[in-house]
């Protein structure tokens, strides 16, 4: 059996046909807790979520992290983490950051999911599901892992999804089972248009839309337009604001800065990730990070919206950073954590530390304490 395993990792798929696993995957964002048996234990996931892609070589996830070395560990990996630590934690040089981030698209992860794109511009042959492995999600992923600007294979990805999706003044959709526009994957859109350069008239028409869909609490919510809620989702918030700051920062037209303050007023209201009525834990899962987030919101993202919008350091914040520091194991690391359900085109990491985790949590911690000792 092993032996066949061994054997399957490395035989290319027939087809960029990913494998069936949870069905769960495929329901739409919303703000409701997950039911138990889809919680997500801080554990990698199975061999049965992941569609396995050849590569010729692999970092060494399993080596022993001591706490002198964890600098050093973070760069024997893959160009996606490395031009991160360069641009974040050593604050490189542009050009050696900028050199670093080049090879993401020929080297490691990137290069391997650009080589599964289908000759028509998609992944998988479809625009949103399955989810992990659609175009909405593969181009989501090569965008966390920094794929350049103007990189044709994202082009041809994002012109697939701008031309496939449907429009209702402005607000787009791209899931077959609803029939309004959804904002979520509107903010997806808008977010990988700006990232990757795709020129389009309606990315106007879309933030727009977006500005429109505001709630007076200041957070968005996809089930506004379907049910009427009045109240923000953490999940389509994050999205949002996300999409709106590189909509900002890629020089778009429209002002949207007022707008994404009260969005992060949103979430300091909640203290992040509490209800902002009893003060309770919306839902466990917000404490975990999973990478990559998908369209869910957990305290690393957010934070690193709060870090990359270079926000002010509300102390409504400093619960969840407490969390955070908490999380951190005594070789200096955060470890791997179980990815949320559904089909992906292959593992990132394999048990144990985690870069992407250690990443992601340090340049949250930098920014906080940063901003505390100015």
């Amino acid at each position: 059996m092993r032996r066949a395993l061994r054997r399957r990792r490395h035989a290319r798929p027939a087809r960029s046909e990913p494998l069936a696993t949870d069905p769960a995957a495929d329901a739409e964002p919303g703000d409701s807790p997950a039911p138990p048996s889809h919680r997500h234990a801080p554990d990698a996931a199975t061999d049965s979520q992941v569609v396995l892609v050849p590569v010729a070589g692999t970092p060494h996830d399993r080596q022993r992290v001591t706490g002198t070395d964890v600098h050093a560990w973070l760069l024997d990996s893959d160009p996606a983490i490395r031009w991160q630590v360069f641009a974040d934690l050593d604050r490189a040089p542009a050009e050696v950051v900028d050199a670093e981030r080049q090879r993401v698209a020929t080297e490691g992860w990137g290069a391997r999911l650009l080589a599964v794109q289908d000759p028509d511009g998609t992944w998988a042959g479809a625009l949103y599901s399955p989810k992990w492995t659609s175009t909405t999600y593969t181009l989501l992923l090569l965008h966390w892992l920094g794929l350049p600007t103007g990189h044709p294979a994202a082009l041809a990805g994002c012109e697939r999804l701008w031309d496939g999706a449907n429009y209702f003044d402005g607000g787009l959709n791209l899931a077959k089972t609803i029939r309004q526009p959804e904002t979520c994957i509107t903010a997806m859109l808008v977010l990988l248009a700006r990232s990757f350069g795709h020129d389009d008239p309606r990315v106007d028409q879309a933030v727009q839309w977006l500005l429109d869909q505001q709630l007076a609490d200041g957070g968005w919510n996809c089930e506004t337009v379907r049910c009427g809620s009045q109240h923000g989702s953490f999940h389509t918030t994050i999205s949002t604001l996300d999409a709106l700051h590189r909509y900002e920062t890629t020089g778009g037209g429209l002002p949207v800065s007022d707008a994404a303050q009260r969005g992060r007023a949103f979430f300091c209201d909640h203290h992040l990730y509490r209800s902002h009525r009893t003060g309770a834990v919306v839902d466990p899962a917000f404490t975990k990070f999973p990478f990559p987030p998908q369209w869910h919101f957990d305290i690393v993202r957010g934070l690193e919206h709060f870090r990359t919008a270079d926000a002010e350091r509300d102390p409504r914040l400093a619960d969840a950073i407490d969390v955070i520091r908490q999380r951190r194991r005594t070789d200096r690391t955060w470890p791997v954590q179980r990815g949320h359900p559904g089909r992906s085109w292959f593992r990132l990491e394999e048990p144990g530390p985690s870069r992407w985790a250690t990443l992601r949590a340090l340049r949250v911690l930098n920014w906080w304490d940063d901003g505390i000792r100015a």
